[in-house]
């Protein structure tokens, strides 16, 4: 099968400090793929330089055949990668719907149709009752699923995930894995940050593990987490 992403070789570096150095995955259509690593290993950074908030200093990224490190945002988006965001900051003074339809923007030109297919996000998302709320008051739960409703309103057919379960409780956090789950099913790739390694392994088959902007290992998600340098510099060597 062909990969719907490579990487290869993928370095970014701020000044001396290499946040990213030498990282090179593939994720294939309909996989759900992890990126885990302590704090500070560059897990966001990938997210900035794969999604274009970032030009990296070497490397290359490829999606669907074609290179696009170096790409604009917002090309990128249209090219159907996207990324949610670990601090959701919502379209302040506009409703649910409303702040999903702003994205649904990217991919139909008129109000009405952009509004359908918000419509269509918020109701497989399970928000449709939700469409008329002030998105300002939402709890955390709820501003997760705003998060990835508003990416899928861009039509993606890759979704970066940066840790969606933060600040979830167990039942949310299930709820959420269920959906990810979900949308792998239906044909959408989906690469996540997590730190929970239970989670992990019960989402994805395959993983990277990245350590102070390095790749320290990548392969299927069992082997990853078994390996010493990962128990190590990740589990803190507990093997839990």
């Amino acid at each position: 099968m062909t990969a719907l992403l490579t990487v290869n070789g993928l370095s970014k570096s701020f000044g001396g400090l290499h946040a990213l150095k030498d990282v090179s995955f593939s994720v294939q259509p309909s996989e759900v793929f992890a990126v885990i690593g302590p704090n500070g290993a560059g897990k966001t950074t990938l997210f900035n330089c794969l999604s274009g908030a970032l030009r990296a200093n070497a490397g290359e990224v490829h999606f669907k055949g074609q290179r696009i490190d170096g790409a604009a945002s917002h090309d990128i988006c249209r090219y159907g990668l996207v990324r949610t965001f670990q601090i959701v900051k919502p379209f302040r003074g506009m409703t649910v719907a409303e702040n999903v339809k702003v994205a649904a923007f990217s991919r139909h030109a008129s109000a009405k149709q952009a509004e359908q297919a918000a419509e269509v996000v918020l109701r497989d998302m399970g928000m449709d009752g939700l469409a008329d709320v002030d998105a300002d008051t939402l709890n955390v739960a709820d501003l997760r699923r705003l998060e990835i409703a508003r990416a899928l309103a861009t039509e993606p057919q890759l979704l970066l995930l940066d840790e969606m379960l933060a600040g979830l409780t167990g039942p949310e956090s299930q709820a959420m894995c269920a959906q990810i789950k979900r949308l792998s099913a239906r044909g959408l790739a989906v690469i996540v940050v997590e730190h929970s390694v239970p989670v992990v392994l019960s989402l994805c088959e395959n993983a990277v593990v990245l350590n102070f902007g390095e790749m320290m290992t990548c392969g299927r998600t069992e082997d990853v987490i078994r390996d010493p340098r990962v128990q190590e510099a990740y589990l803190g060597g507990t093997g839990q």
